[in-house]
């Protein structure tokens, strides 16, 4: 769950690198648009943690592995965007091997209470709508730095108030004066986090917002890949399974991308061909009337 000391800091970031790099004024997207964003934020993140109160943390990522498809289906609605049905069944493989990988561990200790379920489902949903309604915004011109600045301080807002009203705010600030190390690790990861932000952001607003979850589970895909190499577990086949599906969907994501990118190629080629083919003929037909 983002804190409210990591909004602050990433809000704090993007209005300087704003104010004082980009030098942008003004807003291009309407004020009406960001409270949705800044609540799908605050859903997902929050419902997400609140789910571990009843359901234990490989549960959790179970579902929140299987993000990519209502990203794509929710993508469909917003954004218009089609998608092959090749691309739904590298999508499940991913979602799948993700799911094999969890379900390792999830064997030892499943947990299903119908409320926790229930919480990191709308988690998942949140998330799924999140990217698609950063991509409309930046269609109609809004910039990398006025979406992360106005979504994190309106969801700084909101948080600041629950934490509050829950009391992790104030514990959390008594952790932090009383540990200089913790301190330390806070600001390093503030800076790594601003750049990761600021990078997804980017992805989002080039490549739109589906790849831009494609990329974010192919990173964890490859975090659960290089976790169970550098400290191994006992072997299970379910590992070797999640990795050939993993790495077998991105496979075929890439390959369906590199035909889709041929595909106006060669329309143009057999395009210039005809037109030059017609061109000729009609040249041999003046020649043939003199």
């Amino acid at each position: 769950m983002r804190s409210d000391s990591e909004l602050l800091r990433v809000t704090i970031c993007s209005f300087l690198e704003r104010r004082y790099i980009a030098k942008e004024t003004g807003r291009v997207a309407p004020m009406s648009a960001y409270p949705a964003l800044a609540f799908c934020l605050f859903a997902s993140s929050s419902l997400s943690n609140l789910s571990l109160n009843f359901i234990n943390f490989p549960t959790k990522v179970v579902f929140r592995s299987c993000k990519l498809i209502p990203t794509m289906v929710i993508a469909t609605i917003i954004n218009k965007q089609k998608f092959a049905s090749s691309e739904y069944v590298a999508a499940l493989s991913i979602s799948f091997g993700l799911i094999m990988f969890a379900a390792a561990d999830w064997q030892l200790s499943p947990s299903f209470h119908p409320f926790g379920l229930v919480l990191v489902s709308l988690s998942v949903c949140a998330d799924a709508v999140l990217p698609n309604v950063q991509e409309k915004l930046f269609t109609i011109g809004a910039s990398r730095l006025e979406v992360i600045f106005y979504t994190n301080i309106i969801t700084l807002i909101a948080m600041t108030a629950f934490t509050l009203w829950s009391g992790d705010f104030m514990a959390t600030m008594k952790m932090a004066a009383q540990n200089t190390k913790l301190l330390h690790y806070i600001i390093l990861y503030t800076g790594v986090s601003y750049i990761a932000i600021s990078t997804y952001m980017q992805i989002i607003k080039r490549f739109g917002g589906v790849v831009a979850v494609l990329i974010a589970t192919a990173r964890k895909g490859m975090t659960l890949i290089l976790s169970f190499c550098l400290f191994p577990k006992a072997f299970s086949w379910l590992y070797v399974n999640g990795a050939i599906l993993v790495l077998g969907g991105l496979l075929m994501s890439s390959l369906m991308k590199q035909k889709m990118k041929r595909q106006p190629q060669s329309r143009l080629l057999e395009s210039s061909s005809t037109s030059g083919k017609k061109f000729d003929k009609e040249i041999d037909l003046e020649i043939a009337r003199k």
